[in-house]
């Protein structure tokens, strides 16, 4: 999946309230260089997380021209709201390591001799 993310400059609480009135999401991208703030957009963000793909593959973040790929680390929501606070991405190099977790899902479970025959059901 890819996505589009903006620098930001100004940080805080006040610059990081701001950002979510505006519709906007504040994050921060690190692993493999410098640490970078930056900004998204509420309503695209929301709608990808609703995605598995979003949370257990390699994503492509366009950031001020140039293509990362990073992995999804963490979201805070708010506590009743629909609303995402905040978001953690690590950057993915090919010579580090990470560990993630990959959710399997199994096609016809149900109609499986082994399932069918040892009453796993």
């Amino acid at each position: 999946m890819k996505f589009t993310a903006y620098a930001r400059e100004l940080q805080g609480t006040g610059a990081s309230r701001r950002l979510r009135v505006a519709g906007k999401v504040p994050g921060i991208v690190y692993g493999a260089g410098e640490p970078a703030s930056i900004e998204l957009d509420h309503n695209a963000l929301y709608h990808a997380l609703k995605k598995e793909a979003f949370h257990s593959s390699i994503l492509e973040m366009e950031l001020g021209g140039k293509v990362d790929k990073v992995v999804l680390r963490d979201v805070q929501m708010h506590p009743w709201k629909q609303l995402v606070q905040h978001v953690d991405f690590q950057r993915v190099d090919n010579t580090t390591r990470i560990t993630k977790k990959v959710p399997l899902h199994f096609v016809n479970e149900a109609e499986s001799q082994a399932v069918k025959f040892d009453k796993c059901l």
